[in-house]
């Protein structure tokens, strides 16, 4: 997957100014490997409609694509959104689709329902917490799943209890990925409306 090789050279002060915008989204992280992975072993993938909040690069997106759902990676980067086309194209000589998504003032008329929602590494700020719990719920489809990748950060139990209050129950799964000199480990979170 092909990544900007220095993130923080893409940091705009403004954007920071603003927002506290940083660009995450230029990382390959353990994460979206984890999450990537589970989605090749997803059955039934092909059809199916998926969406990846938080697309960054496009891993899970891409390998969704790559098994036949009809995937749409959003991103609140246009940047982020470009490196997911460009690795779709690269690695699959397909077209992705995309859309630039911010969760705090979502605007999602014309994305439609989904039948699996990605996410990976997105609670590194506990303001995220609220903007996807009310978020993802808008996006499924009746019977629609969620997969969240996460690794261990503090806002994670944060975040499945405000799901849990919305009627989702979750199981989980944990994940080693090798990640530069060290194995981190993630948790990959299936949730489900009860």
């Amino acid at each position: 997957m092909t990544h900007p090789v220095e993130a923080d050279a893409l940091i705009d002060e403004e954007e920071f100014d603003r927002d506290e915008r940083l660009p995450y989204w230029a990382e390959l992280w353990p994460s979206s490997v984890a999450l990537a992975r589970h989605v090749l072993r997803e059955e039934h993938l092909a059809g199916k409609r998926v969406v990846e909040l938080g697309c960054g690069v496009g891993l899970p997106s891409v390998t969704a694509l790559a098994r036949g759902a009809g995937i749409t990676a959003t991103d609140h980067y246009e940047a982020a959104l470009d490196f997911a086309r460009y690795n779709a194209l690269v690695n699959l000589d397909r077209e992705l689709r995309t859309r630039i998504l911010d969760w705090h003032t979502p605007r999602t008329q014309g994305l439609g329902y989904f039948d699996l929602v990605l996410v990976a590494d997105v609670l590194y700020e506990q303001r995220n917490v609220a903007a996807l719990t009310a978020l993802i719920p808008t996006l499924l489809t009746p019977g629609g799943e969620v997969l969240l990748a996460d690794p261990g950060r503090k806002n994670a139990p944060v975040f499945l209890e405000g799901m849990q209050d919305m009627g989702f129950g979750f199981s989980t799964e944990e994940c080693l990925v090798p990640s530069d000199d060290r194995t981190v480990t993630v948790f990959v979170y299936r949730l489900r409306p009860c």
